[in-house]
């Protein structure tokens, strides 16, 4: 059995000739025919060469890999029970699924309070973050959840203020906190700020911090798109040289006369800039820690991709000697920006296997007393049932499972739909639910009635449709949980979920379905 597809890809524009005869190993067409126009992906690196190694079109796509890997989360089962129920009382007039509780509390000192299980990792530099943080940063706030600001934010910003190496002042970052920061209500959720090596030379972290008032920043390790620094591309010859200034890797060279000469005359069209990877060390771990609990961050998160074990050993180790409040575990396979396709779909741990790993590293650090850290899960998380399996499979210590693809999804289409509404252009799928905001979006009357007629029509309608998935998650969520007779995310265990295959149960240590409670089976029975 083949997990990949080779040589043709809608991320990279391509496709091959004989699309009915492909050879499996190379993604050729069985027949390569002289004179074909190079179509496929081979064709296209023929006359684009490198711009064919990132998706396209860039800058209004979101991309994550499409292989297919030997287990994934759909290789497990949710389990229901017909008796009891924890954290309400066992009675049939209130163990309803409205009365399941979504919070959640953690940090060091209990101080975090989400409303949902469910967290938005970094979403940094890229054009589809930047068009659509609106809808991103107050649908989080309004439903009092966390979102990232990822990587690159400041360097990117044309407006920043540098001096002497250090970000004096900003436009868009300043954007993006405030924009979460006007909608939050009570409390609930947080906006975190993340850094890479290029933010942290700038002191990024430390000006949110001090003048931003941002009391969550996040250390970056890595993603599950990619094992080197973000990218993204860049169209303007001017932005170009004043990224280059700043210290990005920009390519080609856009202070080289020649260079400037063929891209005004068309010979390419776009710069790619990169992020330099960063060298992690338990000493420079713990030396930047310090240096932001000394700027006043209030809590600090480490995020890491899929690397192999040892680095996952070392995130759960340092994150629990260094007394980290989150670490987010990225799987292989997600990506939001512009990361190179094939290494998308070829690098990495995926999901289940790298989370298994994290569930078994963590216990082995709690079951010898030592400080454990709230965990976070993520790499292609979309629906509630994957939510609760997430939750389950690194239960206790899973407290939030990661989400990005998904909700820029919603932001986008709620955007898409608030601008056919006052063209007056919606098509037929949706105009059968009515014709304004109000009649479309189905929790627009219960967000209407919170904030009152004024606040409501000055919401973006792309944080109505994040707002809008995130309700029908939280009721598809306390449903599973009505069922397994869970009434709150503390009270989900791994056996709450049951392995399909004899492979999942034996990575991820969860019980095959047939051998689930056979104890309790055989007292049942003999009873």
């Amino acid at each position: 059995m083949l997990y990949s597809r080779i040589n043709s890809s809608a991320a990279t524009l391509t496709k091959n000739r004989t699309e009915g005869s492909i050879t499996p190993s190379s993604g050729m067409c069985v027949t390569c025919v002289d004179g074909c126009i190079g179509m496929c992906e081979i064709g296209k690196s023929a006359y684009r060469g490198h711009e064919v190694i990132y998706p396209q079109p860039f800058g209004v796509i979101t991309t994550a890999s499409e292989k297919m890997y030997p287990v994934d989360y759909s290789h497990f089962n949710i389990m229901g029970t017909a008796v009891g129920a924890y954290g309400i009382e066992p009675d049939s007039d209130k163990a309803i699924f409205p009365n399941v509780r979504l919070d959640v509390v953690f940090g060091h000192d209990k101080g975090l309070h989400f409303k949902y299980p469910w967290i938005i990792p970094g979403i940094g530099s890229t054009n589809i973050a930047k068009n659509n943080w609106e809808g991103l940063a107050i649908g989080s706030a309004l439903s009092g959840t966390g979102l990232t600001i990822g990587e690159n934010v400041t360097g990117m910003d044309v407006d920043s203020i540098i001096n002497r190496g250090k970000v004096f002042d900003t436009v868009d970052l300043k954007r993006r906190v405030k924009l979460f920061k006007d909608y939050q209500r009570n409390g609930y959720g947080a906006i975190i700020v993340q850094a890479n090596v290029e933010d942290t030379r700038l002191g990024v972290q430390e000006y949110a911090i001090d003048k931003l008032g941002v009391e969550c920043v996040e250390l970056k390790w890595g993603q599950g798109a990619k094992d080197i620094g973000g990218e993204v591309k860049i169209r303007e010859l001017k932005k170009a040289q004043m990224l280059y200034e700043r210290g990005y890797v920009v390519l080609p060279n856009p202070t080289d006369p020649y260079i400037i000469k063929a891209f005004e005359r068309g010979a390419f069209k776009e710069f790619e800039r990169h992020s330099r990877l960063g060298m992690v060390s338990e000493e420079g771990f713990a030396q930047r820690v310090e240096e932001l609990r000394k700027a006043g961050a209030k809590y600090i998160f480490l995020k890491t991709g899929a690397y192999r074990p040892a680095d996952l050993a070392r995130a759960v180790k340092f994150a629990s000697k260094y007394k980290i409040d989150l670490l987010t575990v990225d799987g292989a396979g997600g990506g939001t920006g512009m990361s190179p396709w094939r290494m998308m779909n070829e690098w990495g741990v995926p999901p289940v296997e790298l989370h298994s790993m994290l569930y078994q590293y963590t216990k082995q650090l709690h079951d010898k007393g030592e400080y454990v850290p709230a965990l976070a899960v993520a790499g292609g998380f979309t629906f509630e049932d994957q939510i609760f399996k997430g939750l389950a499979l690194g239960a206790p210590f899973v407290k939030l499972v990661g989400m990005a693809r998904a909700p820029i999804a919603a932001a986008m289409v709620g955007k898409t739909i608030g601008k056919a509404v006052q063209e007056g252009q919606l098509p037929v799928y949706v105009e059968r639910f009515g014709n304004s905001i109000d009649e479309i979006f189905v929790t627009a009357s219960e967000l209407r009635k919170e904030l009152g007629d004024a606040e409501f029509e000055s919401l973006p309608p792309g944080a109505i449709g994040l707002y809008t998935y995130y309700e029908r998650l939280a009721q598809g969520l306390r449903q599973l949980m009505n069922g397994s007779r869970k009434f709150a995310p503390e009270y989900i265990t791994r056996d709450d979920i049951a392995a399909l295959t004899k492979e999942a149960a034996e990575i991820s240590g969860i019980g095959y379905i047939t051998d689930v409670d056979k104890e309790e089976v055989q007292t049942i029975l003999n009873s």
